[in-house]
């Protein structure tokens, strides 16, 4: 199992970091998706621009504070928790992933991938998030 965690603090407020992330519908500030699938209101389908899905099923929302979910593709399982918090006008995000390999073979590479995508992450929001 791989463990893997970023935490960063935006000028956006906690509201609107908030949408932006758990939003369902408006994917276009990932780069790395093609689309995102609802199929029910604790379950969706994320596609990469190669077409690989990943389906997640989320497991706790309090809004504006805490989101987290289940997720799982062919290759690997996992869990996701994000924190909100905000402070004096800004928003600080913690954001944990927990993954293991379902493939003998990917067991050495679950680490780096899970900081390579953390790192994606928080530069998607950077991008977004800072002003």
């Amino acid at each position: 199992m791989a463990i893997s965690k970023i935490k960063a603090v935006f000028t956006a407020n906690v509201q609107e970091l908030w949408d932006r992330v758990t939003s369902l519908e408006n994917c276009q500030w990932r780069s790395d998706l093609s689309r995102i699938e609802v199929l029910n209101e604790k379950q969706f389908v994320e596609y990469t621009k190669e077409g690989f899905p990943t389906t997640f099923t989320i497991t706790a929302t309090e809004r504006y504070k805490r989101w987290e979910f289940d997720l799982e593709n062919s290759n690997m399982r996992g869990h996701w928790i994000g924190v909100f918090d905000e402070i004096d006008g800004h928003t600080e995000i913690v954001f944990t992933e927990e993954v293991t390999a379902k493939k003998r073979f990917m067991k050495p590479f679950v680490k780096l991938f899970l900081k390579k995508q953390q790192e994606q992450y928080r530069l998607f929001y950077l991008t977004y998030f800072s002003h």
